[in-house]
């Protein structure tokens, strides 16, 4: 953990412990907190965010522990999105799913081995659709994020998710857009937008 911004650390612990308070103790909530600062501090590179996403990170965490250990109850169905790096296909279905289903599902995205940040690409592709991903990063997968999760995509890395019974799971065979052009990367986008469509339907029927 950085020392370089203590109060704004123990802030961070103090407002989450309010927020699940009978959930989880200080304690989970302090070591949620530092989990996501020591990772993200070791890869941000604009350190005025880094409390910022801690705290959603932490918060993350949180919530789908606190889902997967049935300690709070769904109010929306949960989807997951999984590739290899967390950092093109897995984070433009997560944005698409959320930009299009307007709230009625939540959605997470990980990777089976993270890398250090999002294909810039992808987020110009995203960008000219009106969507932003300003303040997403790649994030590993956990057992508690598939745990919480009704829905899992993998794309790619089929074999590093976890099996649980009740889930349900659908591999995608869609490009990579690592390593690709743009031009590339808007028919990849436009792959997952008519796959993630056609899953919201599903799911929200």
């Amino acid at each position: 953990m950085t020392t370089s911004r203590p109060d704004t650390y123990t802030a961070i612990v103090d407002d989450l412990t309010y927020t699940y308070e009978g959930i989880f103790p200080r304690e989970s909530v302090q070591l949620a907190v530092e989990q996501a600062w020591q990772r993200l501090d070791a890869v941000s590179t604009i350190h005025t965010y880094l409390p910022v996403l801690v705290a959603k990170d932490a918060r993350e965490r949180l919530s789908a522990a606190a889902q997967a250990e049935g300690r709070i109850t769904k109010k929306v169905p949960e989807l997951l999105f999984v590739c290899v790096h967390n950092a093109g296909r897995s984070q433009m279905a997560a944005a698409l799913a959320e930009h299009l289903s307007g709230g009625r599902v939540h959605v997470r995205s990980a990777g089976s081995r993270p890398s250090q940040e999002i294909n810039p690409l992808v987020v110009e592709a995203l960008a000219e659709r009106g969507i932003s991903l300003t303040e997403a990063y790649p994030k590993p997968l956990t057992d508690s994020v598939t745990r919480a999760a009704d829905v899992i995509v993998t794309m790619g890395c089929g074999d590093a998710c976890p099996i649980y019974p009740g889930r349900r799971y659908e591999d995608w065979a869609v490009a990579d857009p690592e390593g690709a052009d743009l031009d590339t990367v808007r028919d990849i986008r436009d792959d997952l937008q008519a796959r993630v469509t056609a899953l919201l339907r599903e799911v929200l029927d």
